[in-house]
């Protein structure tokens, strides 16, 4: 893989979709508290890493009519674990719901969908937490749009693995919103 970031000798992951969205459909995903691919306020970072572990606002639009529901993934390809960082993990999001408030990621429920497992091992919300000294890291936002209201197998105890395993075949479109963090 190649080298990115400030790190030459950081790699970087990807991530397998759960499958193309049906007809290449693409959402618009946005935050009024960062701009795409710009940096993420101090108060999304963990609170372990001087944050405040605040999600930030999230907004979709875009998406196909027959959508039923919507899952929500944050990723860092960055981690130096050799396969990523998962921040939070949602599904079962409603069909009328288009927007996450700031702070909504705290709650197990946000957008009255179901958290799952982060890989910090908690349900909700985790926000940015590399390594000092390591570069920016890129925390990828993407919401799916599904053609379902709720994943068979999908609950409190989904990771971002296992969600993306669940989507196969369910996904409509997709939207994805960079941010980027360092300390």
């Amino acid at each position: 893989m190649p080298a990115t970031g400030a790190n030459p000798t950081r790699h970087t992951v990807a991530v397998r979709a759960p499958d193309p969205p049906r007809n290449g459909a693409r959402m618009t995903l946005t935050s009024a508290t960062f701009q795409p691919d710009g940096s993420l306020p101090r108060g999304t970072a963990f609170d372990g890493c001087g944050g405040e572990n605040r999600s930030p606002d999230l907004s979709w639009s875009g998406f196909p009519d027959e959508t039923r529901g919507f899952a929500l993934t944050l990723f860092d390809p960055d981690a130096p674990t050799g396969s990523g960082f998962w921040h939070w993990v949602l599904s079962g999001i409603p069909a009328n719901v288009t927007k996450l408030e700031p702070g909504e990621g705290q709650s197990g429920t946000a957008g009255d969908g179901t958290a799952g497992f982060n890989d910090y091992g908690a349900h909700g919300y985790g926000g940015p937490c590399p390594p000092p000294g390591d570069g920016p890291h890129r925390y990828v936002f993407t919401i799916y749009a599904l053609d379902v209201p709720t994943l068979d197998g999908a609950g409190r105890d989904t990771t971002g693995a296992k969600l993306n395993f669940l989507m196969r075949g369910h996904v409509l479109a997709t939207g994805t919103l960079t941010g980027r963090y360092s300390r």
